[in-house]
């Protein structure tokens, strides 16, 4: 009982010490977004797996494939993520090596004079002698209450955000290729009708000119007829410059030269390649790289909150040695230079003025933060959808009317083309149907196009096909071991489910 006595009491001693520096009083107060009040009716059951990952294989459009292979290859902002992924990577590598037993081996060989009058004693006082030492050191920081645990996951947790963030600059990069490429095939498609519209307004004022000779027109006419000429010229100098900025672009977003794809030649697709889903739930969103990488800022910021609380605690290093240490070379290595050795280290907070209490604020508020950006995320991907299927929805409307549009101008043409071919009218009455004609197809190129654009940015809305892969962390953000008042997550909320 008298050997147990005072291990007793140290051990009473440091339970009394650990309310010195306490961190009572001091927790997250965030909460997770529920999305369900926020959906305008009940969701229906659909198949989530869509859209897949390389969605735009679906086109069967080899050009833009093989743009969309050379931008992830070689596109320097995806390079520059690629490199911050691999640094995180590292940092968890050396967090996960603060677990494990560290052992550093020394060598060391010193030629000094010792001082006559200094702690060296006769016979080597006042002489010249080698000071050689030899030693392995290990050292194990005990985690007794999880400090080093946690950080672990807490850089697990920056690992698979950054990981997310990593294939969501992938998809993104690979939708911009494609609105790019087909808006590249947009402008092309207009200048192809604008050069068709140049001809005509060639061959009407050819026309008005001679009525004006034979007294037919005025000269209001035939100043009307020729004055839209250069302005038309104007217009295909303008889509010139928009399509070669337009080649500029896609040329960088694939990591090459201004001029590599001069000759590249797009059409506009038919909008059925883009069949979406009969119903697109909001469990859609949980593909959402942005999201699954908010989730993961969470998690990583509830399991610093647990580190940061470990420090409040006892740390306990085990340290141990061995080697040789001697004066002079003749006795370094002899059983007598032994030098062997063990112990343990204990070190608790007592007062710091309050370092680690506004140390553990800082992470309450990390907490906090994460968990209002990752209802600021899902709040964006919501309204991110609805633009785009609103915009779907409108476009359907936009473009069944300019179907008509169009088709009652193609009656039009036809009409006036049949009774000038009849000697019923004249040839100015067919180039006056084929100018609205040429107006109908540029409005309908454009429609086609938006529709085009904006099924890419639904597709990039929904996450482009991402798909987590299992995580090392645990569960819902917030359910790490040992956290005090975490931040509810309503298991049916988009993202979190891992």
């Amino acid at each position: 009982m008298k050997r147990l006595l005072p291990h007793a009491l140290l051990a009473a001693g440091f339970l009394a010490l650990t309310g010195c520096a306490s961190y009572s009083g001091i927790a997250p107060i965030a909460k997770f977004l529920d999305i369900r009040p926020l959906l305008a009716k009940e969701e229906p059951k659909s198949d989530a797996n869509w859209p897949q990952e390389n969605w735009w294989l679906a086109l069967n459009d080899p050009a833009l494939t093989g743009l969309i292979d050379q931008a992830l290859l070689g596109n320097p902002g995806l390079q520059v993520a690629t490199a911050r992924l691999d640094q995180v990577r590292a940092i968890s590598g050396q967090a996960e090596s603060s677990l494990w037993p560290q052992l550093n081996f020394s060598l060391s060989s010193t030629r000094e004079r010792f001082s006559e009058r200094g702690l060296i004693p006769p016979p080597y006082a006042g002489t010249r002698q080698n000071v050689n030492d030899v030693q392995l050191n290990g050292n194990w920081e005990i985690d007794f209450f999880g400090k080093n645990r946690e950080g672990l996951r807490a850089a697990l947790g920056e690992l698979r955000s950054s990981e997310a963030e990593h294939q969501a600059s992938r998809l993104l990069l690979a939708s911009n290729v494609a609105r790019g490429y087909y808006n590249l095939a947009r402008l092309l498609a207009q200048h192809q009708l604008a050069e068709q519209r140049q001809k005509q307004r060639l061959d009407l004022a050819t026309l008005v000119e001679r009525r004006f000779k034979a007294g037919l027109d005025t000269r209001v006419e035939l100043e009307s007829a020729q004055g839209v000429i250069p302005e038309n010229a104007r217009d295909i100098a303008a889509l010139d410059e928009q399509i070669g900025l337009a080649r500029h672009a896609l040329a960088a977003l694939t990591g090459q030269g201004p001029n590599a794809v001069d000759g590249l030649a797009p059409a506009l697709p038919a909008t059925s390649q883009f069949a979406l889903p009969q119903n697109l739930p909001a469990d859609l969103l949980g593909h959402r790289a942005d999201i699954v990488a908010a989730r993961w800022h969470v998690e990583s910021a509830v399991h610093s909150l647990d580190a940061t609380r470990a420090l409040f605690y006892p740390n306990i290093n085990l340290h141990a040695f061995t080697g040789f240490s001697a004066i002079g070379f003749d006795n370094w290595l002899d059983a007598g230079s032994r030098q062997p050795g063990i112990g343990i280290a204990v070190s608790l907070p007592l007062f710091d003025a309050g370092r680690l209490r506004n140390q553990y604020r800082v992470s309450a508020a990390l907490v906090d933060s994460s968990v209002a950006t990752y209802n600021g995320t899902l709040l964006d991907a919501l309204r991110d959808v609805a633009d785009q299927l609103t915009t779907l929805d409108s476009l359907d409307i936009q473009r069944a009317r300019q179907q008509a549009a169009l088709d009652s101008a193609e009656r039009a043409y036809d009409l006036a083309l049949q009774r000038y071919r009849a000697d019923i009218s004249d040839r100015l009455s067919v180039l006056n149907m084929e100018t609205n004609l040429i107006a109908q197809r540029r409005a309908a190129v454009d429609l086609q196009a938006r529709q085009v654009d904006t099924r890419i940015r639904l597709i990039n809305a929904l996450g482009g096909g991402f798909q987590e892969t299992p995580g090392t962390a645990s569960g819902y953000p917030g359910t790490a071991k040992n956290s005090k008042n975490p931040p509810s997550a309503s298991p049916n909320t988009p993202g979190l489910s891992s």
